[in-house]
């Protein structure tokens, strides 16, 4: 039985991730490309143009948009403890 590869997505934005994170995708690592720049690297799902595309352009207030602030809390908090983790 082999196994089947999994899709990557990883972007450098911050606050598109944390966004992601919260909407329950996967993060699967951090690629520490040089010492100012890092990428997240989540698993890549069917779900996760749509998520971006309305990240970036939804109108105020579109429940495409809306997370509950204490999970958009915990994925910053998970994030920078991962970003200064092993530094």
């Amino acid at each position: 039985m082999t196994m089947k590869a999994k899709h990557k997505y990883s972007t450098s934005s911050f606050y598109p991730a944390c966004f992601l994170l919260a909407r329950e995708m996967r993060l699967i690592g951090i690629n520490r490309t040089n010492s100012r720049r890092c990428e997240f690297i989540f698993e890549d799902s069917s779900e996760r143009e749509q998520l971006l595309q309305d990240f970036s352009f939804a109108p105020d207030n579109d429940p495409a948009v809306l997370v509950d602030a204490r999970r958009l809390i915990t994925a910053i908090k998970v994030l920078k403890e991962k970003l200064y983790q092993d530094r």
